[in-house]
């Protein structure tokens, strides 16, 4: 997969090239990640990336040129070109969920584009960006950290990158709900011990109760994700198994 970021603040994405998961795979050549800076491809002698707005108003807004220019230029160094959808991180575009992830994580290229200011020229969101995705519904200085999201989750989905294919699968919302509770050693912690089923080896009674748990603690947290899918008749006796053991 090769990842290109349009950004003013190339530093952000430092961490990533160095740190944890993502930077291994980076560094292994798993993912290729690039680095574009608009003001690279200003020609006025102050590098301007954006200007007033018309209308009036406060801020800045990203012009269309030179984001126009760095977006064409990363099109041409895509994997396949003629398939590369070019991203805009905006707090307008569609929520992004597993399910986005998983489609992003699926794709050859991603060409990422990070917001500014008071936002970017609509030409140029109308001409040269295919899609929009938020993070959530609230504003951030800008898209860079909401890139870095995308980056972060799209990596680990990449064959290997975990050691553990299983890592992945097991996460929450994998499979549209909460993963279950995890625990590791001393057996017990200020008299809190590690729920005994755990302890048994016995699998199908660990994968049973794990189900009930991921099920449960989705009712109990996001009763909202429960609405977005379909239970099978044996998770419907598992939560409702769990429900009553609450009340």
């Amino acid at each position: 997969m090769k990842v290109q970021v349009i950004t003013l603040f190339p530093a952000e994405f430092l961490p990533l090239v160095d740190l944890g998961v993502t930077g291994r795979a980076i560094r292994d050549r798993v993912v290729d990640l690039q680095v574009l800076n608009p003001r690279d491809f200003a020609h006025d002698r102050h590098r301007s990336v954006d200007d007033r707005p018309y209308g009036g108003g406060p801020g800045m807004v990203m012009a269309v040129e030179p984001l126009r220019s760095v977006i064409r230029q990363a099109r041409k160094m895509a994997v396949q070109a003629d398939q590369t959808r070019v991203s805009l991180l905006s707090p307008q575009g569609k929520r992004l969920d597993q399910v986005a992830i998983r489609e992003l994580a699926s794709r050859n290229d991603l060409i990422l584009v990070c917001g500014r200011y008071e936002g970017v020229d609509e030409r140029l969101i109308e001409s040269e960006v295919d899609e929009e995705w938020s993070i959530g519904d609230y504003v951030l200085s800008g898209g860079e950290l909401a890139a870095a999201i995308i980056i972060d989750a799209v990596v680990r989905l990449q064959p290997d990158v975990l050691g553990d294919d299983l890592s992945a699968a097991q996460d929450s919302f994998s499979a549209g709900l909460l993963d279950c509770p995890h625990y590791t050693r001393p057996e017990t912690v200020n008299d809190m011990a590690v729920p005994a089923v755990l302890l048994s080896g016995d699998h199908q009674a660990i994968a049973r109760w794990r189900s009930k748990q991921s099920l449960g603690r989705t009712w109990l947290r996001r009763p909202d994700l429960l609405q977005q899918i379909s239970l099978s008749k044996e998770d419907q006796a598992l939560l409702a198994e769990f429900i009553a053991e609450q009340a």
